[in-house]
């Protein structure tokens, strides 16, 4: 079979159940069954905090993945990693369904290779999340019945990276960054076909779909200070990171229900575990915050990604505009030097942060917005305790989207260790 009669027969079986009626969904978010799904563009614990201020700041006690050149700031050894657990309560104007999904977020590492000059990391860390289930009701096409369909989608693009940032002169750093991608997206559709007194008509039918990246990516960033008094500073920061084509292979099956995942079944095969590519847009970040040494810091960064560009395996835009994220944020420590207080010594973090999402639904964009808080409380001279919540709202009930209230928490820890860079006096 051509591939052109294949694309056809998986065109003619999705349109016969477009839905305009959603009656019920559960998983992490709707709109991640979209494009890619949702990009992580909020950096590590204490980054999602501060609204995911870290393109143009960071600190020697938190790894700084966001812009690798920050990472010079890391003068002693560090070990972070973090869970997230995500709540949501999705609604149309006809249902209302509350969501939850988690997990581990990252596991990264930094250490000094010349303490303030050049520093070695790498990590592991999610680059995209595909994770939503939901249940559509919908007439078929030219026909008495009606269809129950169920959509499932699990997955995202995930990347082991190595990244190394070094002052190039006085005040200014640079850093790179390169990411192995991958990771499966899998993707189920069931069907059940009704006649008008609800009796099952025909067989249930299954649309299973799984794609499968491995490619490698490429992050450079820069950052400057501006001293600006003795003990304040005006940093500025920017990133591009490359995506571009992403190699991969799909397998995709129609077939009676749950039999389409089993390789030997017998269905009408779309893709055999072929080879094929999307395209992933590029990313260019930058901002700037100002930084009163060890007591507080503001800043105001912007991100942007055209998803314009993106293309499936299938070689279509499945109906992406572009991204725009927008974050004001800081932090404060009411006194580093306290002796008998830890809350003296935490840092608390607050911010807001803006995305105008790539979906569009219809000619309708969706728009996400959030307040941020959390801390980094010390578990002894060095290591910290690191939490953050996020409470936000995502699209509108208008115009037949699904609106979002959610709250998002993400805990975690930073492991930090100086004692491997002093010389051993005595043995």
């Amino acid at each position: 079979m051509s591939i052109q009669t294949r694309l056809q027969l998986l065109g003619v079986f999705c349109a016969i159940f477009i839905s305009n009626q959603v009656k019920g969904q559960v998983g992490s978010s709707t709109y991640s069954s979209i494009g890619a799904g949702d990009m992580n563009n909020s950096g590590l614990t204490q980054n999602q905090a501060m609204g995911g201020l870290g393109i143009s700041y960071g600190d020697a006690w938190s790894v700084n993945q966001v812009n690798p050149a920050m990472s010079v700031k890391n003068n002693v050894f560090n070990f972070q990693a973090a869970f997230n657990y995500k709540r949501y309560n999705a609604s149309t104007q006809d249902s209302e369904s509350t969501l939850d999904g988690g997990g581990l977020s990252y596991v990264t590492l930094s250490f000094p290779v010349k303490p303030r000059k050049w520093t070695i990391g790498l990590g592991l860390d999610q680059v995209s999340t595909v994770d939503y289930e939901h249940l559509v009701e919908s007439p078929v096409v030219n026909s008495d019945l009606s269809s129950i369909s169920r959509m499932r989608g699990r997955g995202g693009i995930s990347e082991v990276y190595v990244n190394t940032g070094f002052e190039l002169f006085k005040n200014f750093n640079l850093g790179i960054q390169g990411s192995y991608l991958f990771g499966s997206t899998i993707k189920r559709q069931q069907i059940t076909l009704l006649d008008d007194d609800g009796v099952l008509a025909g067989a249930q039918t299954q649309y299973y779909d799984r794609m499968t990246i491995h490619d490698f990516g490429l992050k450079g960033g820069a950052h400057y200070a501006l001293r600006t008094g003795d003990r304040s500073r005006l940093n500025f920061g920017a990133i591009y990171q490359v995506f571009g084509e992403l190699n991969g292979k799909a397998y995709a099956n129609v077939t009676d229900l749950d039999d389409a995942s089993n390789l030997d079944s017998e269905g009408q095969v779309i893709f055999d575990n072929e080879k094929g590519n999307i395209y992933l847009p590029n990313k260019l970040g930058y901002g700037a915050s100002f930084e009163k040494i060890n007591k507080f810091v503001i800043g105001l960064e912007a991100q942007h990604q055209d998803f314009t560009q993106y293309e499936s395996f299938l070689g279509r835009n499945d109906d992406l505009g572009k991204s725009f994220r927008i974050a004001l944020g800081g932090q404060f420590i009411p006194d580093i030097y306290s002796i008998e207080s830890v809350f003296m010594r935490s840092t608390f973090r607050a911010g807001i942060e803006f995305e105008q999402t790539p979906y569009l639904i219809g000619d309708n964009k969706v728009n996400d917005i959030g307040i941020n808080f959390g801390a980094s409380v010390p578990m002894n001279s060095l290591s910290l305790l690191n939490f953050a919540v996020k409470l936000g709202q995502r699209g509108t009930t208008e115009g037949g989207l699904v609106q979002e209230d959610y709250v998002k928490f993400s805990l975690g820890f930073s492991i930090n260790d100086n004692s491997w860079f002093y010389k051993k006096v005595f043995e």
